[in-house]
């Protein structure tokens, strides 16, 4: 199901972007691409409509597809914290294990081993 909305999705993503480049420029901002002369690609008023309710439309449909993916990507996560302990607690005094079996990762860094000092470099004088 999340693969087949994701596909819904990228094909909203790459005609929203040539819906989005098709339409005529009104500012003219660059002095290019429509701003003004005679005929030109899709220049009439009919079509600026359509594009403008296609745009709408799609981005309608892509703001759709986004909550759909973020549902399904948060529906069998459980909330959890690296502060929290686990569910299994460890003795008091006992370094946690590294493997990931119980305890907080606050824990965990706790009972590790100090990192070994590096090699010494001596110092030119």
């Amino acid at each position: 199901m999340q693969h087949v909305i994701i596909v819904i999705h990228l094909m909203l993503v790459l005609s929203l972007i040539a819906v989005v480049l098709l339409q005529r420029s009104e500012g003219g901002g660059l002095g290019i691409g429509g701003g003004g002369g005679g005929g030109g690609f899709m220049t009439s008023r009919g079509s600026a409509n359509l594009l403008t309710r296609a745009t709408a439309i799609l981005a309608a449909m892509f703001f759709a597809t986004s909550l759909i993916l973020s549902i399904i990507a948060g529906y069998n996560r459980t909330p959890t914290s690296i502060l929290q302990g686990g569910a299994t607690q460890s003795t008091p005094g006992a370094p946690a294990p590294l493997g990931g079996e119980g305890g907080s990762l606050l824990k965990q860094l706790e009972g590790a081993p100090a990192a070994p000092p590096g090699p010494q470099v001596p110092q030119s004088q």
